[in-house]
Order: C-alpha cells, then sequence, then structure tokens
C-alpha cells in the first residue's frame, strides 16, 4: 500500500480541507495520536459508519496511517502532523463530539477548542486504574468518559469527591480492544493453526522496564531453553532508548529464533504463542482475558506517573488481580522461568476458571461495547 507524501503544507492543506466541510459532515470526530488508537477506535468506528450509517472524520498525528488511503465514504480521513498545525486543529475545532483516546487534555499543548462547545470523550487506550498508570489531571477536562469497567467509575467518582471536580459523564463502556481481540480469536479456533514454542516478551516503558532491568539476560536464557521469542518493546522505549534497543538487535537480531517486532505484533502470533512475559504494560490484561492463560509477571518496580496516586485509598487493578492471572517472577530468579513454562500446560488449568471470572467482573460490555458507545453518540448529538 502507497501513501501520499507529506509536508507541512499538506498538513495545513489538510487541517483546511477539514475547516471546509459541512457542520454535518464534521458532527463526529476522532483525533488519533499514533497507530495504536485505532485498536481503541475500530469496533466503535465500525458501529457509527456500518450500523447507525453515521459520517465520521477522522484526524491524525500518523504519516502512514492506514486510514489516509481508507475508501469507506462515511470515513474522512486528515493528516495534521504532531506540530503547530495539530495545535490549530485542537484550537479551532468545530464539531459536536470529539473522541480520543489520549489524556492530559488541556493540560500541556492539547487544548480544548477555543471557538466552539466542542464534547469531548475519553476512549481508555489500556484496564489499568486511572491513578496509578495517568497522571493526577489527566482526565478532569474531558466531559464524557468511557469506563472500562466499575474501577473506572468508583476511581473517577473518588478522584472528583477528594479534589472538588466538575462531575463527568460515566458511560458503563468496555473495551474495544478486548472485543477485537476475541473476535479474531473465534476465527482462529475454528483453523487448524498449530500452537508454536514461542513466548511474546511485551515490557511497558520508562527507566524501570523490563528490558532495561533484565532483557538481554532473559532473552538468552530463553533462547538458549530452544523457546521462540517476539520482542515487542513500547514504542517509546524504541524511540527514547535507542542505544538498548540496538545492543538487543546487535545480540540477537541473527538468532532464527528471535523476532523484534516494533509494530503491532500480528495476531496469528499472539494466538500461536505459548506464554507473554511481561511487566506492568496493559497488553498483559489484554493477553491473559482473550487467551484466558496466565501471564508471567517480572517483578520490576512500577512505573507511577502520579505522585498523589496514594489520595486515591483505593487498590489499582492491575495490583489486585495481578496474582490472580498469572506469575510474579523475581528478575534476581530468572532461571525458574523455563521450568515454569515448560510446565505450562498444566499450570494453565490452575487459572481457566479464575481468569474468566475476573474478566468478567473487571470489563463492562464484553462484545458489545461498540453498540453502548454508538448508541450514546448518537443521542449525544441528536440532543444537540
Amino acid at each position: 500500500m502507497e501513501f501520499p507524501k507529506l509536508s507541512i503544507s499538506n498538513e495545513w492543506k489538510n487541517l483546511n480541507q477539514f475547516k471546509k466541510l459541512s457542520d454535518d459532515k464534521r458532527t463526529i470526530v476522532f483525533y488519533a495520536e499514533n497507530k495504536a488508537s485505532m485498536n481503541h477506535f475500530k469496533t466503535l468506528i465500525a458501529e457509527l459508519t456500518e450500523n447507525l450509517n453515521l459520517q465520521i472524520c477522522y484526524v491524525t498525528s500518523v504519516k502512514d496511517d492506514p486510514i489516509l488511503s481508507s475508501t469507506n465514504k462515511k470515513i474522512l480521513p486528515f493528516y495534521v502532523g504532531d506540530g503547530i498545525i495539530r495545535t490549530q486543529f485542537f484550537l479551532t475545532l468545530k464539531a459536536k463530539v470529539l473522541i480520543m483516546d489520549m489524556p492530559d487534555l488541556q493540560t500541556f499543548h492539547i487544548q480544548r477548542s477555543k471557538i466552539h462547545p466542542v464534547h469531548y470523550i475519553y476512549i481508555f487506550h489500556s484496564m489499568f486504574s486511572i491513578h496509578s498508570y495517568l497522571r493526577k489531571n489527566a482526565l478532569d477536562n474531558y466531559d464524557t468518559i468511557f469506563c472500562v469497567g466499575q474501577h473506572h467509575i468508583d476511581e473517577i467518582n473518588e478522584s472528583e469527591k477528594i479534589y472538588n471536580l466538575k462531575p463527568k459523564k460515566l458511560v458503563k463502556y468496555g473495551f474495544g480492544r478486548l472485543d477485537t481481540l476475541l473476535d479474531e480469536k473465534k476465527i482462529y479456533e475454528n483453523s487448524n493453526t498449530m500452537k508454536k514454542n514461542l513466548i511474546i516478551i511485551a515490557p511497558s516503558y520508562g527507566e524501570n522496564n523490563l528490558l532495561h532491568r533484565c532483557g538481554i539476560k532473559l532473552i538468552d536464557i530463553l533462547l538458549k531453553s530452544n523457546f521462540q521469542i517476539i520482542l515487542r518493546p513500547h514504542f517509546r522505549t524504541i524511540k527514547e532508548s535507542k542505544s538498548l534497543i540496538d545492543l538487543i538487535n546487535k545480540n540477537f537480531g541473527k538468532n532464527p529464533n528471535f523476532i523484534l517486532e516494533k509494530g503491532i505484533i500480528p495476531f496469528d502470533s499472539l494466538y500461536t504463542s505459548k506464554c507473554m512475559i511481561s511487566d506492568w504494560s496493559g497488553i498483559s490484561l489484554e493477553y491473559a482475558f482473550t487467551f484466558e492463560k496466565p501471564v508471567i509477571f517480572l517483578d520490576v518496580p512500577k512505573k507511577i506517573l502520579n505522585p498523589d496516586f496514594t489520595d486515591i485509598k483505593l487498590e489499582p487493578i492491575e495490583i489486585s488481580i495481578r496474582e490472580k492471572i498469572g506469575y510474579v517472577v523475581s528478575t534476581n530468579n530468572l532461571e525458574i522461568i523455563p521450568k515454569l513454562l515448560n510446565e505450562y500446560e498444566t499450570l494453565i488449568s490452575n487459572f481457566d476458571d479464575e481468569i474468566k471470572n475476573i474478566r468478567s467482573k473487571t470489563v463492562f460490555n464484553i462484545q458489545t461495547s461498540a453498540k453502548v458507545g454508538g448508541e450514546y453518540i448518537l443521542q449525544l448529538i441528536s440532543e444537540n
């Protein structure tokens, strides 16, 4: 697939074309900060455009976003980059609804519109608790929050109470990414796809993530134990820790059993994998809840973006369920991991029912979240 050559003049042109649209075509707008955004928008966009027959605009900061070559006439795509044109897009936005998975609205350079009363909807890109993985004021300036589960509702209500914030509309939504994964899993279950001796390593970012703490040693142990490895670093690690990524490539890049995945992990790799090893990455819950298999968690220090997170007297969901959906292994005891993996098929039976039970208690509207979100947005634009 070929993408158009883009420059700052193209970004201005796209912004001007967006502004020239009639009001009805600019009613519903999605904004994508990165490629992962579509993972969380996909089911909702399908509901709005295919089932409800609504027109949407999709504004992206991704140069090679596949949406730019979409032939869906119900989706109008625009590329605005991540600089001054994007800033202008937000400041001068005229639309009824803007949906995005980017937190910290009105905190840094991404501001609410100065010319129109846009209704801002936030969709979570992680099932994690708000006070542990987001900044203190990350959601304060949104109008509606599409909550993954009851933990988000409880946490937001508590933060509004403690900090005397204006109440937001909290929708019992769910997690679109999980719905997509479960749908894809059904397709693969009807195929003859063979399982592999494949381990996926999916770290979070930050100075204490497992790659920085023990990544090279972990990969070496697994490869010497005859496992295949897909390493998917966080996109921020790829950008901010190039020397570490280069060193990993130098050590293992020529090994036929090692793959460094810099994009989104293909679903067939997820499906055919034996296990996932992670630290505090949100993908760990996606994996456990999709495949109903335990995750191996390396016990590195948790990344905390909110220094005041203890103001909210609720245990973060990713802490409270961690030992119920997987094994926590010390970074000083990596040698035990091959033994766990070799016994993995037996161990799965100890977690199967527990993971299903926790999933049902943690996530709203499993496989129907898009319908809930679509109905809410339709009602919202009909009222205004």
